[in-house]
């Protein structure tokens, strides 16, 4: 795969990334459409095998959630649909009236957003494709919960590794800001202010990474409660859900580093090499930090690992740096910094305060 073109490998690894989920949906449909037809002799059951993709999808966060919206969603959908349709009639305007009914009462009954789009479209179907009364019409309702309902035992019984996933998440973002530290040092070395500009732009387009660790966080949850063959990883996906904050933290954190170095070179004011060596020191606790997130139980590199390595950086953190530096500018950044290595030490599984107290010890 090394050999290909960038854009090919990217899609081929998004394919790659998304067997599991596709393979999901696939079974769940051939089993739901079996189940409405050749078992309950449904004539027309669409909605079923409908229903089992909607309720899986390829993002694995919220798929119970979806379930339970959809099967709602739909039931709206009919009962109003044929309510109104009954008492107004079918037509152009009757359309109007029973999709503005059926959303109104599914947005009143709760917030999801499923729920309006789904009430919507079955009324829609009472409207036009299914009379009112019709046993076509409440044979759907019954085929969109078995469809739901075959998304989440498919889903259970064929899942995701939940904390697979998550870790791939967390190393690959730790990964990415390993590089731009190092990066972001050597261009202040250099007083290279298109360099450190670089660097900041890469570490502000890492938002989307960020916000698919917390999805998968979120899915490993939900797989490691509905799964039985995934009740094992709970507490080990515990930990590395405690890891999504601090690394959204020390992202966010890294980009102010940025921005406070970007505005010292911008006004011509050479950072000093002790402030340099400290960056390129947290590029690698990132590097120790990705190994530990990829580390199977009992290998190293572990959490206490981690942490040594941490305090590594953090004597050469002390707040004595302040003392010698001429730029009121550069001891913020110091205290910036420091405000990093804070965060970092929470990835490696410290609690806030014992970081904090970590710090303290360096004056």
């Amino acid at each position: 795969m090394q050999g290909l073109h960038p854009t090919l490998r990217g899609r081929v690894r998004r394919l790659w990334l998304s067997i599991v989920p596709i393979s999901q949906c696939a079974i769940a449909a051939g089993l739901a459409w079996f189940i409405a037809f050749d078992l309950l002799n449904h004539e027309r059951p669409f909605f079923a095998p409908i229903a089992a993709v909607v309720s899986l999808g390829l993002s694995l966060a919220r798929r119970w959630r979806r379930s339970v919206e959809l099967i709602f969603g739909v039931s709206i959908g009919i009962l109003v649909g044929d309510v109104v349709i009954t008492w107004i009639g079918s037509g152009a305007w009757q359309i109007s009236v029973v999709v503005a009914a059926a959303m109104a009462v599914a947005v009143f009954a709760d917030k999801g957003p499923m729920l309006p789009t789904q009430a919507a479209s079955s009324a829609v179907l009472v409207a036009t494709l299914l009379p009112p009364g019709d046993a076509a019409a409440y044979e759907r309702a019954v085929d969109a919960v078995i469809g739901g309902l075959i998304g989440v035992l498919v889903g259970a019984l064929v899942p995701v590794n939940p904390a697979r996933r998550a870790r791939r998440d967390a190393a690959g973002i730790l990964n990415t800001f390993r590089d731009l530290s190092h990066d972001l040092a050597t261009a202040l070395r250099a007083d290279d202010e298109d360099g450190v500009y670089r660097v900041l732009a890469k570490a502000r387009g890492s938002q989307a990474a960020i916000d698919g660790l917390r999805a998968d966080v979120l899915a490993g949850r939900e797989v490691g409660t509905l799964s039985p063959l995934y009740w094992g990883s709970r507490p080990r996906l515990k930990k590395i859900a405690a890891t999504a904050d601090p690394i959204d933290n020390a992202v966010r954190n890294f980009r102010v580093v940025n921005r406070r170095a970007l505005a010292l070179t911008q006004r011509g004011v050479a950072v000093e090499e002790s402030m340099i060596e400290i960056i390129d020191g947290i590029g690698d606790v990132f590097e120790v930090l990705r190994q530990m997130m990829l580390a199977e139980p009992g290998e190293s590199p572990d959490q206490a690992d981690a942490a040594r390595a941490l305090r590594s950086v953090v004597r050469k953190a002390r707040t004595s740096l302040a003392d010698d530096v001429e730029d009121l500018s550069e001891a913020a950044l110091l205290v910036e910094l420091r405000s990093l290595l804070v965060d970092l030490m929470m990835v490696a599984g410290l609690s806030r305060m014992s970081a904090i107290a970590q710090l303290h010890l360096t004056k």
